[in-house]
């Protein structure tokens, strides 16, 4: 501990470090495990399957939200950046995406993985850098089917933690440098994924429909662990809002800004998008006038936490 006070400040925090994470893990051979030695190599200063996936809206509303945009090159295949618009004005979407030859095979489904945490933070802190000089910021919308983090020996060896934090840190940061950030809940929003891909924006909004999802832990898990059926667990959830897995329940915690109905979220039509971009566009207006999370704090079900920090300010 004293060596490491002893080096000081580094020049580039881990979070701020994307390129190298990425580097490094892309070029590691996912057909093998990989043991202590092989772990320590990777990380080493200096050095640097075709199944079906299921279907992600995260790609159809990025595409019809900003349609015949050019995605961003140079990017892992998972992650996909598309620069459109809301209102006139120039808006940044990124969505993460199911790729079956995943170099991770974990995050073949549209997890969240190690690839993909990193790469979010690049694009964030590249867009946050493009814009420095600007007084206006440019809006980033978060496009949001994510159906958890991507667990594995490999991931917990080379540090989704990592990853994932750098991500979230990312976010935040553009929100707090005046980037209107906006997440767009178009399917499933769980566990470390969401941490990672949305949850640090301004506002939320989410479809309300059976396919959205925003929890925790998939109602699967949730039940082996307490030891309950799935239809024990669902009875018990939907009395307590916070372990309740319909949207509208998660909607009384107030963390959604608006909560739409969709005719169709797999296939929209005109009205369908005319809503989500009208409501996007109110949603960046009102992100600009407040870069804080405390409009989170209003609603009945959350007046405990908003006592809570109520009073340790007061002891502050």
């Amino acid at each position: 501990m004293i060596e490491a006070i002893a080096k000081g400040v580094p020049a580039q925090h881990r979070s701020d470090n994307y390129d190298d994470y990425l580097r490094r893990l892309s070029q590691f051979d996912t057909r093998q495990q990989a043991d202590t030695a092989q772990i320590k190599q990777l990380f080493a200063p200096g050095r640097i399957n075709n199944e079906s996936v299921p279907q992600n809206r995260a790609a159809l509303w990025l595409n019809k939200l900003a349609p015949d945009a050019p995605l961003m090159s140079g990017l892992c295949p998972s992650v996909q950046v598309a620069d459109g618009q809301i209102n006139g004005e120039s808006v940044r979407f990124i969505a993460v995406v199911p790729d079956a030859n995943n170099h991770y095979p974990r995050a073949a489904g549209g997890e969240v993985g190690l690839l993909e945490g990193w790469t979010l933070a690049k694009v964030v802190n590249e867009t946050i850098a493009a814009d420095a000089d600007r007084p206006v910021k440019r809006p980033i919308v978060a496009v949001i089917d994510v159906p958890s983090q991507a667990y594995g020996r490999r991931e917990e060896a080379f540090g989704i933690h990592q990853a994932l934090a750098g991500a979230a840190g990312a976010y935040a940061k553009a929100r707090l440098a005046g980037h209107p950030v906006i997440g767009l809940i178009v399917g499933k929003a769980m566990s470390g994924a969401f941490l990672a891909h949305g949850y640090q924006a301004n506002r939320l909004i989410a479809f309300n429909d059976s396919g959205v999802l925003i929890h925790a832990m998939g109602k699967a898990s949730a039940a082996r662990i307490t030891l309950r059926t799935v239809e024990a667990l669902e009875k018990l959830a939907a009395t307590i809002p916070p372990m309740a897995y319909d949207v509208s329940n998660y909607a009384t915690l107030g963390l959604l800004s608006a909560l739409l109905d969709i005719n169709n979220p797999d296939a929209p039509d005109d009205h369908d998008l005319s809503l989500v971009s009208n409501t996007l566009r109110d949603a960046i207006a009102d992100a600009r006038t407040d870069a804080s999370l405390k409009c989170r704090l209003g609603a009945e079900n959350r007046r405990s936490s908003q006592l809570v920090r109520d009073r340790m300010r007061a002891s502050w």
